[in-house]
């Protein structure tokens, strides 16, 4: 006996977000899976690399602010 399938709305609800983000890389990528894994693997190197430059940016700016503070005090 085969089983109803779902509406899409209610899969895609219980569907874990990495599903739905897969689903969507592969959307964007009309069906070819290499291609939508190698967007997936840029666009996450993307976010890493943005995060590493803002994280720099606060460390250089945390260092700027403790020498300011230090001349004020000599």
């Amino acid at each position: 006996m085969a089983k109803a399938s779902a509406p899409q709305s209610a899969q895609a609800s219980n569907s874990s977000p990495v599903e739905e983000i897969a689903a969507a890389y592969l959307s964007r990528a009309a069906g070819d899976p290499e291609l939508a894994l190698r967007c997936a693997i840029t666009d996450a190197l993307a976010d890493l690399m943005d995060a590493e430059r803002r994280t720099r940016e606060r460390s250089r700016l945390i260092s700027l602010g403790y020498v300011r503070n230090r001349l004020h005090d000599v």
